[in-house]
């Protein structure tokens, strides 16, 4: 498809739609990218790590808890600076056009800081959700029947509802703590100061808030990260869709 002609309103028009449509793919492309090594890192790490605990003669119960509580605790650190990067560019009314450029403004406007503003809900919205996911799968790994080694349907659909189970557990469950987190970044209060906000404006009510779309953003990514997890597991030990 050819451009307007240069000069006319449209041409304008089309020039601000590539812009936008550029910014919007940068701040989609980064928050992925983050996003998909983190949920990466705790499903596989916990898994694995999981497995090392035991070996050494580690209760289940702390064995089943520590990995994605120190692992989703690490990479929330880590990928906070990118996540107020991504918010801050996808702000409708913000000029900046790159996570750099975000970087760079939140640095000189808040401080070194800011790069962290919301961590303390970001670890209560994302270490919560998946110590969550993580014990559900392990508990659907164990309840439900063992698939027919031979029969490779048998064992996706398996892993499909222990997958799915475990991510609507994560999103139902921590929806609450999403709603806080991104209450946050709206006003810049504090962790404390959002809650007694949210509670005086909506009530108990917003415990509920965005349940929906938590579902669509949360539970779908949770349940495809632990179904090719299952894979990955599978193809290390030979054995897709089986542990």
């Amino acid at each position: 498809m050819q451009p307007p002609y240069r000069g006319s309103f449209l041409f304008i028009l089309y020039n601000m739609e590539q812009l936008l449509f550029s910014v919007y793919l940068l701040g989609v492309s980064a928050t992925m990218l983050g996003m998909t090594w983190a949920r990466g890192a705790i499903f596989y790490g916990s898994d694995t790590s999981k497995a090392k605990l035991k070996e050494y003669g580690c209760n289940a119960a702390l064995a089943q808890t520590l990995p994605p509580l120190v692992i989703g605790t690490f990479v929330q650190v880590v990928n906070m600076p990118l996540v107020r990067a991504t918010i801050t560019i996808q702000n409708p009314s913000s000029e900046l056009t790159s996570v750099r450029q975000a970087l760079i403004y939140i640095y000189k406007t808040r401080g070194l800081s800011g790069l962290w503003h919301g961590v303390s809900a970001g670890i209560l919205k994302t270490v919560p959700k998946y110590i969550t996911a993580v014990a559900v799968k392990d508990i659907m790994e164990e309840k439900l029947p063992h698939a027919d080694p031979n029969d490779k349907s048998a064992q996706m659909y398996r892993s499909a509802i222990k997958s799915i189970s475990a991510g609507v557990a994560g999103a139902v469950l921590t929806n609450p703590l999403d709603v806080l987190r991104n209450e946050m970044f709206k006003t810049d209060f504090g962790l404390v100061k959002t809650f007694r906000k949210l509670l005086k404006d909506e009530g108990w009510a917003f415990m509920g808030r965005g349940m929906t779309s938590n579902m669509t953003a949360v539970a779908i990514p949770i349940a495809v990260t632990i179904f090719m997890t299952d894979i990955l597991i599978g193809l290390k030990h030979n054995t897709p869709f089986s542990h």
